[in-house]
């Protein structure tokens, strides 16, 4: 490509050269010898014997041969009755025969010419100096990786066991489809897999076409849709063809919510380009015939905006579930992201998996690579705890904000706060272990404090429920105590408290005062919860809001009693927290019981993503979630 634009500007600059040339050319006539007046002055003296008119240009030869012959120009041609005039006079007229004036022909065309050029290579720069001009706005843009590039396996992929279990039968039968065609049996046309962002769709995609050593093509959903009225349909009727010609083989469309959304809900109307593209690929994915062995997978994390025709049977009749992987998937993805990179003989694996639920595979991945990027910047030629430890809070958190600059008492309140949590955590029955407490500014955070749950979890109970409440109060109950005063720093709790205490109202049935009943009418998919319209009255919800405030004074009054007779622990863990800024899970305990601290000598533990109530406990295995002072 970086050859044309050079060589279209030689050529530009050669038409207009020559252009020029001709019209100087054209222009380039002798000056006119005598003026008009005196042209007609020897007319009129019968001095004149003959005119040749050229245009506007006469041409005259005098009757004395002595006299030179001359040239002079009139304001325009001459008419039929000036004409007859010199002919009374006895001038011999003569009409020169028209010539064509091509440098004002070159000048009204060249505009022309360059904008025809320019269009043309717009249209074939599109698609990266193809021959077909504007016939290539309408042929996809499909990445063909072929069986000798496709290098990803099944064992390049970890912690989705049962997404690649199921996949294993799609792998089979492009290895060996005649053994399904002799039973009559056809594999699925379409496999969907959903799951939330950073879990590994795209790369269990390519590690089917690599076991199955077959073309894998691959295109984004966005690729489609153009503002041309469509040239997203003759890309999707190209891909497909394209494909058919390499059968047996995949296709692999990403994120194909941006071309499969619900028709008829747009707010132009029900016949947009997207929808037309999206009716093309109803038809083509429904269309093949048995001997085209290609199967379409497809990638969303937005599968409840999809459009029903699509999931029906025939098109993509099999969904495959990339869920966040558990400790044991936690684990093995850390291996494999971990090759290549040097690790200290302390680093355990398995306790940083223990460590991160909630973490995708995108999310470790860039724990790791965070963790090397740390240690290069210490000068370690490994990669020890401590750095994963530092890895894992920037990576949630944000960097250290040591410069800032934090007034004893603003670091004095902070302490309490923070304190006010652990001290929660460690107390109450249902909630989760206290890792870490640190009132070391990170991101908008002043501090905060990590808890990790034991185990990863599918539900949660009420009483669980009502102690993550409780912890999250906590810390605004601790200023009040000890500052009969408040702070801003508890926004972020309150946020997690009341979206807590309304879910247990409007979704889970917690409430003995509206009962059993569902009055959410949100709908959730792996981006999160999304409000939809309020299915119920005015009355109801004012219900909602005091059983809400009833919850969150409960248990702000349960904390509150408990902190107050713990005054003796929390001022403990506040001087702790001042002289060492930062307090992990066994220097934690033994403040609790007590007992005095060892020299920090000892390296830091791995830390989790920071967590102590996660918002939506029913969906996904409780978070960490940081708890800013």
């Amino acid at each position: 490509m970086a050859r044309y634009p050079l060589r279209g500007l030689v050529i530009a600059a050669v038409v207009i050269g020559v252009v020029m040339f001709l019209a100087s050319q054209n222009n380039a006539r002798p000056p006119s010898g005598q003026s008009l007046s005196h042209f007609f002055r020897q007319v009129e003296a019968g001095a004149v014997a003959r005119v040749v008119i050229d245009g506007s240009e006469l041409r005259v030869t005098p009757r004395n041969a002595a006299q030179e012959p001359f040239t002079t120009r009139t304001p325009s041609p001459l008419s039929i009755d000036e004409v007859g005039q010199l002919i009374a006079q006895g001038v011999e007229v003569e009409v020169a025969p028209g010539r064509i004036n091509w440098g004002s022909m070159l000048f009204l065309a060249i505009p022309i010419l360059l904008m025809i050029a320019f269009l043309f290579y717009i249209m074939r720069g599109s698609r990266g100096g193809g021959s077909d001009g504007a016939v290539s706005f309408g042929k996809s843009k499909a990445r063909l990786i072929t069986q000798e590039h496709s290098q990803t396996l099944f064992k390049d992929v970890a912690g989705v066991e049962e997404a690649k279990n199921d996949l294993s039968e799609v792998v089979e039968f492009l290895k060996n489809s005649s053994k399904f065609h002799a039973l009559g049996a056809r594999i699925p046309h379409g496999v969907l897999m959903v799951g939330p962002p950073g879990s590994g769709k795209t790369h269990l995609a390519k590690a089917v076409a690599g076991e199955a050593r077959v073309p894998f093509f691959s295109i984004s959903g966005s690729d489609f849709v153009e503002m041309f009225v469509g040239v997203g349909a003759a890309r999707v009727r190209d891909l497909f063809d394209n494909a058919k010609k390499n059968a047996p083989c995949i296709v692999f469309i990403d994120e194909i919510d941006a071309v499969g959304r619900r028709r008829g809900v747009n707010i132009n109307g029900g016949n947009d380009e997207r929808e037309q593209t999206l009716n093309a690929l109803l038809v083509e994915m429904d269309g093949f015939e048995s001997k085209h062995d290609v199967i379409i997978m497809a990638a969303t994390n937005r599968p409840d905006v999809l459009d029903p025709a699509l999931l029906r049977p025939g098109r993509f009749d099999r969904q495959v579930v990339v869920d966040a992987p558990d400790v044991k998937g936690r684990e093995a993805i850390l291996q494999i992201h971990a090759r290549g990179k040097p690790l200290a003989k302390t680093v355990d694996l398995r306790v940083v998996a223990k460590r991160t639920p909630g973490f995708v595979g995108a999310d470790l991945e860039n724990l790791l690579n965070e963790a090397a990027l740390v240690a290069a910047r210490s000068g370690h030629r490994e990669i020890t705890m401590d750095d994963l430890d530092e890895a894992a809070d920037r990576v949630v958190m944000g960097p250290e904000r040591r410069s800032r600059v934090i007034s004893p008492k603003e670091k004095a309140i902070t302490a309490y706060h923070e304190a006010g949590h652990a001290i929660a955590g460690y107390s109450l029955e249902h909630a989760d272990p206290v890792h870490k407490i640190t009132i070391v500014p990170r991101g908008r955070a002043g501090g905060y404090v990590m808890s990790v749950a034991e185990e990863d979890r599918l539900y949660a109970t009420r009483n669980m429920l009502l102690d993550r409440i409780a912890v999250a109060l906590a810390g605004r109950a601790a200023e009040e105590i000890v500052f009969s005063d408040v702070t801003t720093g508890a926004q972020s709790d309150f946020q997690q408290a009341t979206n807590i205490a309304r879910r247990m109202v409007t979704s889970w049935g917690m409430s003995d005062t509206l009962g059993k009943i569902a009055l959410s009418s949100s709908s959730e998919s792996f981006l999160g919860e999304y409000e939809g319209a309020r299915n119920y009255s005015e009355e109801t919800a004012r219900l909602i809001d005091t059983e809400v405030k009833a919850i969150l004074d409960t248990q702000y009054a349960r904390i509150r009693a408990l902190l107050a007779s713990k005054r003796t622990e929390l001022e403990t863990v506040v001087k702790a927290l001042l002289e060492r800024e930062t307090l992990h899970a066994d220097e934690f305990d033994l403040v609790m019981r007590g007992q005095p601290l060892p020299e920090p000598e000892a390296p830091p533990r791995v830390a989790p993503a920071p967590s102590a109530h996660t918002e939506k406990p029913l969906t996904l295995p409780p978070g960490m979630m940081p708890k800013p002072g």
